[in-house]
């Protein structure tokens, strides 16, 4: 049975096996095979099972489809141990009985180097707050969240200023209200 797996750090392992006709990979939930990752379009490409061949189909993704570091223009044909690349998203086809990978026949051109860089995604708060990622401020400490003494001061500030004026309009309403001697 022919299956992708995943090989990209904090996917390794995970797999899918192709035991339809037509798999749909992408972002998104309705896909057949769903990669919550960002450079992954959410209908990125489609895999159809058309005898002992495995075809994979881009559909218009953002970041490419590739096999091997060839992009895939219409249909190409993925055999078992070569790479699929969709983003940075990177799979290899096995399938049981078969060479882990495609063999060299001689005189056959040599594969092209697939120049690809990962980079590695975003920082979250968490990782901001203690400063686990090698950022460093002025202070030595890592980034924080602001704190809120600015915004209790101008609160302060404003409720002192509120009785203020409130005083100021109760002794103007009192000495307006005494009969004048």
């Amino acid at each position: 049975m022919a299956k992708l797996v995943i090989l990209s750090q904090g996917m390794t392992g995970r797999s899918h096996e192709l035991k339809v006709d037509k798999t749909t990979i992408g972002r998104v939930d309705d896909n057949t095979f769903p990669i919550a990752e960002s450079s992954v379009s959410s209908h990125h490409c489609e895999i159809l099972l058309r005898g002992s061949d495995v075809i994979v189909n881009d559909l218009n993704s953002t970041n490419g489809t590739f096999i091997n570091g060839d992009k895939v223009t219409g249909e190409a044909v993925l055999k078992p141990g070569q790479v699929l690349r969709l983003g940075q998203i990177e799979l290899r086809l096995e399938v049981d009985g078969a060479a882990s990978a495609p063999t060299a026949t001689p005189n056959a051109p040599a594969a092209k180097k697939d120049n690809t860089v990962v980079m590695q995604r975003g920082v979250s708060l968490t990782d901001l707050e203690q400063g686990t990622r090698g950022f460093e401020t002025s202070s030595g400490k890592g980034f924080t969240k602001k704190d809120n003494k600015g915004n209790k001061i101008f609160l302060i500030a404003a409720i002192v200023v509120g009785v203020i004026i409130v005083g100021l309009v109760l002794f103007a309403l009192m000495s307006a209200s005494k009969p004048a001697q």
